[in-house]
C-alpha cells in the first residue's frame, strides 16, 4: 500500500480511489483496445487490493444514476440505498449485498450535519457502482453502501454543495465510529448518448488529471456547472464529493488511461500515511523554528524596536548576553550575518532582512 508512517483513525475515511466505471470494460466490444482494457483492470486490481489491506468496517461506493431511475417522479440530488441487497444491471444481474444498516444510520447522521440524504429500498444497482467493485476485487457478497449523486438531470448539486457533502459525509462517518474506504465511481470526460460520444475533451482531462496527482483536489470545488457540462465532467461530481471527504493529499497510486470515447483515471489515497508536509520542496517562507525562539526575539526586537536597535549598534556583545543563545547563534547575530541567519538557522526572511535594514539605517543616520 503506502510505506509512509502509518496512523489509526478511529472513524471517518481511511483510504479512497477514483476510478472509472465505462461499460466498455464489462461488455469488451471490438472498438476498445484490449491492451488498454487490460492495463485500467490491472489498475483497478491494484488499487483494490491495497485497500482491502486496510481494517475497514464498510466500503462507500459514490456514483451517479444514468436516467434508469431518478428521472420523473424523484430526483434526490443524494441517495443511499438501504435495503440488504439489490439486483445488478446487464451483466451484472443478480444479488449484490448492501450495508442497510449504515445505509440507515447516516440519514439521520447527515441530517445532523445539514444534508437531508434520500433513501431508496427498490433501485437496481448500476454497472456504475458494479463495474469497479467487482474489478477491485470486493466480489458480490462484501457489502457495499451504495450514495447515488444526481449528474444527469438538472439542476443538479453544484461543485460547492457536492464538496460540502464530503465533508459532511466524513464527520458523520466519525461520528458513528466507521471505519470507511471510499470509492468515487466516475469517468473524466465522456458525452454518453450525444453527438459529442468521439470526441472526449482529453487537455481538460489532462490538466484535471495533473492537478489530482499533484494531491491538489480542493481545486476541484471550484468547477462550475457549466465547466462540467461542457467538457463532458458531470460525473465528476463523485469526485468532488470524495474530495470533500479527504482534502488535499497526493495519492499513492495514479494512472491515466484515454481513449476514443472516454479518459480513464485511477487514482489511489491513504489516509493513515502520515502526510509528507515539504516533501523535497523547501518553501520560500518556512516556519520558524521552535528551537531558536531566543535568536528569532532577539532579531524581532532589532527589527521592530528602534531603542533596541541602537543599543545592539552600541553593544553587540552586550545585547546578544540578553539572551539564551547557543554559540553558533550568538556568533551569527553578533555579526548580523543576515545570510547565514537566514538559510542556515531557518529564521524568517522578514526578520534577517528587517533587523540588517533596521541597522544600517541607525549606523548611517549616526556617521
Amino acid at each position: 500500500m503506502n510505506h509512509k508512517r502509518q496512523y489509526r483513525k478511529p472513524g471517518g475515511i481511511i483510504a479512497a480511489a477514483a476510478v472509472p466505471h465505462a461499460p466498455q470494460l464489462l461488455s469488451l466490444p471490438d472498438t476498445e483496445d484490449k491492451d488498454q482494457v487490460a492495463r485500467v483492470k490491472e489498475s483497478l486490481a491494484a488499487m483494490g487490493s491495497a485497500l482491502r489491506e486496510k481494517e475497514f468496517d464498510s466500503i462507500i461506493v459514490i456514483s451517479n444514476d444514468h436516467c434508469d431511475h431518478f428521472v420523473t417522479h424523484s430526483v434526490p440530488p443524494f441517495c443511499v440505498h438501504a435495503a440488504e441487497t439489490a439486483d445488478g444491471m446487464h451483466k451484472h444481474r443478480g444479488d449484490w449485498a448492501l450495508d442497510s444498516e449504515l445505509a440507515y444510520a447516516l440519514v439521520p447522521e447527515m441530517s445532523e450535519q445539514g444534508f437531508d440524504l434520500a433513501f431508496t429500498l427498490t433501485a437496481k444497482l448500476q454497472t456504475a457502482f458494479t463495474i469497479p467493485y467487482d474489478f477491485m476485487g470486493f466480489g458480490r457478497d462484501t457489502p457495499m453502501t451504495a450514495l447515488f449523486v444526481n449528474a444527469y438531470v438538472p439542476p443538479q448539486p453544484g461543485a460547492a454543495r457536492c464538496f460540502a457533502f464530503g465533508r459532511a459525509l466524513e464527520r458523520a462517518l466519525c461520528q458513528l465510529g466507521r471505519r470507511s474506504l471510499l470509492v468515487a465511481s466516475g469517468g473524466l470526460s465522456h458525452y454518453p448518448g450525444t453527438r459529442h460520444y468521439h470526441h472526449p475533451d482529453i487537455e481538460t482531462d489532462r490538466i484535471l488529471f495533473q492537478r489530482m496527482e499533484r494531491g491538489e483536489l480542493r481545486f476541484l470545488a471550484g468547477l462550475s456547472d457549466r465547466e462540467l457540462d461542457s467538457t463532458g465532467n458531470v460525473e465528476l461530481r463523485a469526485l468532488q464529493i470524495m474530495a470533500g471527504a479527504i482534502g488535499d493529499r497526493e495519492p499513492f497510486h495514479s494512472r491515466l488511461e484515454p481513449s476514443w470515447h472516454h479518459t480513464y483515471a485511477m487514482l489511489a489515497w491513504d489516509l493513515e500515511a502520515s502526510p509528507d508536509q515539504d516533501g523535497d520542496y523547501q518553501p520560500i517562507y518556512p516556519r520558524l523554528p521552535a528551537h531558536r525562539v531566543q535568536l528569532i526575539e532577539a532579531l524581532f526586537q532589532i527589527r521592530t524596536d528602534p531603542r533596541r536597535a541602537r543599543e545592539f549598534v552600541a553593544g553587540r556583545d552586550a545585547f546578544c548576553s540578553g539572551f539564551a543563545l547557543d554559540e553558533d547563534e550568538r556568533e551569527a547575530l553578533c555579526s548580523l550575518d543576515e545570510e547565514r541567519l537566514r538559510d542556515e538557522f531557518g529564521i524568517h526572511a522578514l526578520l534577517t532582512a528587517g533587523a540588517k535594514r533596521h541597522v544600517d539605517l541607525i549606523m548611517g543616520s549616526a556617521r
